[in-house]
């Protein structure tokens, strides 16, 4: 199966973000825009395998990696919040 690794660890960060932000909506159109401006701005990263699954799980343990990451999350979240798509 094709992923990009990179929605794995949006998800995966993403819970303790929202704990930074708790004024922030989290109602599921919120979420997912949240998720989208993010990955939009990350490079992708798929994999096939999980050869290739467990190379990205190192991966992820690089401090930049990780940064990039919390960065256009928060971005991401600042973006929604200011800019809600529902009432």
């Amino acid at each position: 199966m094709l992923k990009n690794y990179m929605e794995i660890v949006v998800d995966h960060v993403l819970p303790s973000m929202l704990k930074v932000f708790p004024n922030i909506c989290q109602c599921q159109q919120c979420l997912d825009d949240i998720r989208a401006i993010a990955l939009n701005h990350l490079k992708p990263h798929y994999v096939v395998t999980e050869k290739g699954e467990l190379y990205s799980r190192v991966n992820e343990m690089n401090i930049q990696f990780e940064t990039d990451v919390m960065k256009a999350l928060i971005d991401a979240i600042v973006i929604v919040s200011k800019n809600p798509r529902h009432n």
